[in-house]
C-alpha cells in the first residue's frame, strides 16, 4: 500500500496536500534514520531479520514506491534470524536441560559403585550426600554468572561435568589403581553433580532474563525437561549399553559424563541474553509458542510411560531398545518446529512493506500534530554508585533491603526472614522428597522387589518429575495471574502432598512403591519451578539455591526405612507450614501486579538486566 492511499483527499492535488505529505514524508525519513542508527548500536538483533534494510525508495510511476536495491535472499535471512533469535535460545535450553538431570538416576548405578569399591551402605550414602551437596548448591555458580557471559558459565559446567564423572567411571571400573580413598570419590562426583547448578544457571537464567513475563512457565518447561532426563537417560543406555534389569551400569556413567557436556558446548554460542526489544507481534504469540513445547514434551513423557509399561512387562532386545531411543532423540527434536514456526511468522510480518510502514511511522491527522514535537521520554532514575571497595560494598549490602520483588544483594536476601522460611520449607520438604529418590533402590532392595524394579521406579520418578514441573510452572502461573494466588501457598500444598507417598514407604503397603514413586517424583518436581519463581519474585532475578538431605541406612524388612520416613512426612508437614507463613507474609505484594515493570514500555531484556538502563537517542532527548 502507498503511504498516500491512507489519506482519502489524496486525489485532489492542492498545495495544502502536497505540503502536507511533504512534511509527512520528513517526518518519516527522520524516524527510519533514527531506528537504523538505533538498532546499530544494538549487538543482538534476533527479530530483525537481514533483510529488512533502510532501503532507499523512488517512485514506482504507479502511485507507490519500490526499493532502489533487492534483499538478500529470504532463505538465508530466515536462517540468520532463526540461530540468533530468542526461540531457538530458548530450544538450545531445553536441550542442555534435558541432559542435566543426571543426578536423579543415581539410584541405578549406585549398587555398582558400592559393589566394584567395596563400599558398606553407610560409604555408599556418604557418596550420595555428596552428590546431593554438588547438585544443589550454587551460590558459586551465580556468582560466577554476575561477572561472566552465560557461555563461559555453560562451558565451565560442562568441564566439571566432563571431568568428574569420568574420574568416578575410571574409578569404578579399575583402571585406576590403586583404588581411590572414599573423598576423593566423593570430590569426583560432587565436582561432576555441580555441573547441574552451573547448566541451570547459564541456561535456566539466561531464558528468565529474555522471557521475564512468562517466568513461571518458562521456569515449568525448563525444568519439566530436567525431570524427563532421567528416564531419556536411562532409554539410551539400554540402546547403547544392551538391556539392563540388573547387569552391568557402569557405561552408564561414562555415558553421564560425556553427553550433557557434548549437549552444553554445542549450544555455548546460542544460550545469551538477548536485550533486544520484542516487537508486539511476538510477545502476543509467546504463549502460544509455549503451548506448542508443552504438547511436544507431554508427546514425549507419554512415550516414555507407555515404553516403561512395555519393558516391564516384556523381555526387550537390544534392537528393540534402539527403537525406543531413536524414537526419543526424534521426539527432542520436534520443538525446533516451533522455532521454525515462530520465526516463519515474525519473520513474513517484518518483511511485509505495510508492517514496516506501521512501525517506522504513525500517521498524524493534521499538519499541525504532524509537526507537533514528540514528548520527552520519562527520566531514568540514576543507578547507585558502584564502589570498588570490597569493604564499601559489604556496607552497601547490609543496608535495608529493597522492596519485594526489587533486586536484593546476596547478603539482603540470605539474612531476610522470607528467604529463611523459604530455605527451611526447601531444605525440609524438598530434601525428604530427595532423600526417597536417591535411596529407591535400597528402599525396593529392603522391601523385597526385584532388582528390574528398581530401573522402573527411576523411571517414574522421572517422567512424574516432568509433569510436575509443567504443571507447577503453568499453574501457578495461571493461578497469579487469575486468582492472585501466592506462589508460596502452592507450595505449601505441594509439600502436603508428599506426605501420602512418605507414609506409603513408612507402612510398606504391599506393590505401594509404585504409588509412591509417582507421588513422590510429582512432588519433588512440582516443588521446583515454584521455589524458583518464588525467589526470582521476591529478591529479583539472582539465582539462590541450598537443599538439605537427610542420611539413611538400609537393611531388610518394613522396619529399616520406617522411622525415618515418619521423621520426614513430620518434617514435611512443617516445611509447609513454613511456605504458608510465607504465603502469609507477601500476600500484599502477590495481590497486586509483580509483572508491572516488564509492561510499562520496557523491553524485556532490558528490564532485567543488571546495571543496564535504557538510553534514548540524544535527539530524542530534547
Amino acid at each position: 500500500m502507498s503511504l498516500y492511499q491512507s489519506h482519502p483527499s489524496t486525489s485532489v492535488q492542492t498545495t495544502g496536500s502536497i505540503a502536507l505529505r511533504t512534511v509527512h514524508l520528513m517526518a518519516r525519513s527522520r524516524v527510519v534514520s533514527q531506528s537504523v542508527t538505533k538498532h546499530a548500536l544494538q549487538p543482538h538483533q534476533p527479530y530483525q531479520p537481514l533483510c529488512i534494510q533502510s532501503n532507499p525508495r523512488r517512485s514506482s510511476g504507479r502511485g507507490g514506491e519500490e526499493p532502489l536495491h533487492s534483499p538478500p535472499m529470504a532463505p538465508a535471512a530466515l536462517a540468520a534470524q532463526v540461530l540468533r533469535g530468542r526461540w531457538f535460545m530458548a530450544y538450545g535450553s531445553f536441550l542442555i536441560m534435558s541432559a542435566a538431570g543426571a543426578t536423579y538416576i543415581f539410584a541405578i548405578y549406585s549398587k555398582d559403585i558400592k559393589a566394584t569399591l567395596g563400599y558398606t551402605q553407610e560409604q555408599l550414602n556418604t557418596v550420595g550426600f555428596f552428590k546431593d551437596v554438588g547438585a544443589n548448591v550454587g551460590i558459586h555458580a551465580g556468582l560466577v554468572a554476575e561477572v561472566t557471559p552465560p557461555w563461559l558459565v555453560l562451558a565451565v559446567g560442562a568441564a566439571m561435568n566432563l571431568g568428574g564423572y569420568l574420574m568416578l567411571y575410571l574409578s569404578v571400573t579399575g583402571r585406576v589403581r590403586p583404588a581411590p580413598p572414599l573423598w576423593l570419590v566423593c570430590l569426583y562426583i560432587a565436582v561432576g553433580a555441580n555441573s547441574q547448578a552451573f547448566a541451570n544457571t547459564g541456561a535456566l537464567v539466561t531464558c528468565v532474563k529474555n522471557f521475564p513475563e512468562s517466568r513461571g512457565v518458562m521456569l515449568g518447561l525448563l525444568k519439566g525437561f530436567v525431570g524427563l532426563s532421567g528416564a531419556i537417560f536411562t532409554q539410551l543406555y539400554l540402546a547403547f549399553y544392551g538391556p539392563g534389569g540388573g547387569g552391568d551400569t557402569r557405561p552408564l556413567i561414562l555415558l553421564v559424563g560425556w553427553l550433557p557436556a557434548a549437549v552444553s558446548v554445542f549450544f555455548l554460542g546460542t544460550i545469551r541474553i538477548i536485550r533486544a526489544p520484542r516487537p508486539p507481534a511476538a510477545a502476543r504469540r509467546e504463549y502460544r509458542a509455549f503451548c506448542g513445547f508443552l504438547y511436544v514434551s507431554l508427546a514425549l513423557a507419554a512415550f516414555l510411560m507407555v515404553a516403561i509399561i512395555l519393558q516391564k512387562r516384556f523381555r526387550f532386545t537390544r534392537a528393540e531398545y534402539g527403537v525406543c531411543a531413536a524414537v526419543v532423540l526424534s521426539m527432542l527434536l520436534l520443538p525446533f518446529a516451533v522455532v521454525l514456526r515462530e520465526e516463519a511468522a515474525l519473520f513474513k510480518k517484518n518483511t511485509t512493506p505495510e508492517a514496516r510502514a506501521a512501525e517506522d511511522y504513525t500517521e498524524p491527522s493534521t499538519a499541525t500534530a504532524a509537526t507537533k514535537p514528540a514528548p520527552a521520554p520519562a527520566p531514568v532514575p540514576e543507578p547507585p554508585p558502584v564502589t570498588s571497595k570490597p569493604g564499601a560494598r559489604l556496607l552497601a549490602a547490609l543496608r535495608p533491603p529493597p522492596p519485594r520483588g526489587e533486586d536484593h544483594s546476596i547478603l539482603q536476601a540470605l539474612v531476610s526472614v522470607d528467604m529463611v522460611l523459604l530455605f527451611t520449607a526447601t531444605a525440609l520438604g524438598v530434601g525428604g522428597t530427595l532423600t526417597a529418590i536417591d535411596n529407591m533402590g535400597q528402599i525396593g532392595e529392603s522391601l523385597g522387589y526385584p532388582p528390574r524394579s528398581v530401573a522402573t521406579f527411576v523411571s517414574l520418578i522421572s517422567i512424574w518429575n516432568y509433569l510436575g514441573r509443567v504443571a507447577a510452572g503453568f499453574g501457578s502461573e495461571a493461578l497469579l495471574a487469575r486468582h492472585r494466588v501466592p506462589r508460596p501457598l502452592i507450595l505449601a500444598a505441594v509439600l502436603l502432598l508428599a506426605v501420602p507417598g512418605h507414609l506409603l514407604i513408612a507402612l510398606g503397603v504391599p506393590g505401594s512403591l509404585y504409588v509412591a514413586s509417582v507421588a513422590i517424583g510429582f512432588c519433588f518436581g512440582a516443588a521446583q519451578p515454584v521455589i524458583l519463581a518464588s525467589v526470582s519474585e521476591l529478591f529479583g532475578l539472582r539465582r539462590r539455591r541450598g537443599r538439605g538431605r537427610a542420611g539413611v541406612t538400609t537393611c531388610i524388612g518394613v522396619r529399616c526405612y520406617r522411622e525415618s520416613f515418619l521423621v520426614i512426612t513430620a518434617v514435611t508437614v512443617a516445611a509447609a507450614v513454613a511456605a504458608a507463613a510465607l504465603a502469609w507474609r507477601t500476600r500484599e505484594f502477590y495481590a497486586g501486579d509483580i509483572y508491572a515493570k516488564f509492561k510499562e514500555g520496557t523491553s524485556s531484556g532490558d528490564a532485567i538486566g543488571e546495571g543496564d538502563r535504557v538510553q534514548p537517542p540524544k535527539e530524542e532527548q530534547l
